[in-house]
């Protein structure tokens, strides 16, 4: 049965808690490996939360430019509550994703989003915390199973 394959970026990220809270997210759902632009948690990260060392299982790599990084055969998706995202609760993963997720305080820049197949977004009644948008991703794509979309 064929498992797939994710990863994550970040844009930016404000705080080591939000990352450390990625990182131990990515540890259950089996991310493959996240990737992190901007120096906020450069400057933070021996506060990091990571509280149960997943950096050690899963990859955390500080990049300049996540386009560089989308790992072969990978589908970006962006994350963002903008006009013509695709509704977390219809939509089918791809087999191979890289999900981009903004900084908490600010939004994906147009530059990121036209580069990214696809954006999607989870409905809710206000903004959600981006450790909390991340685990609402990965176990939206764990919950619906290996029946992947044929994107190419």
């Amino acid at each position: 049965m064929k498992q797939g394959y994710s990863c994550i970026g970040l844009v930016n990220p404000k705080s080591p808690e939000n990352v450390g809270s990625v990182m131990r997210a990515a540890g259950c759902y089996g991310v493959n490996s996240v990737f992190y632009t901007g120096t906020r948690y450069d400057r933070a990260a021996k506060f990091c939360t990571d509280t149960k060392n997943r950096v050690l299982d899963t990859p955390l790599i500080g990049v300049d430019d996540l386009k560089s990084v989308v790992p072969v055969g990978c589908i970006p998706i962006a994350v963002e509550l903008v006009e013509g995202a695709k509704p977390l609760p219809t939509y089918k993963h791809p087999a191979r994703a890289f999900y981009i997720f903004g900084p908490e305080d600010n939004s994906l820049k147009k530059e990121i989003t036209e580069f990214c197949a696809e954006t999607i977004y989870i409905p809710t009644n206000g903004c959600m915390n981006l450790a909390a948008c991340v685990n609402v991703i990965l176990y939206d794509r764990m919950a619906k199973g290996t029946n992947f979309s044929g994107h190419l």
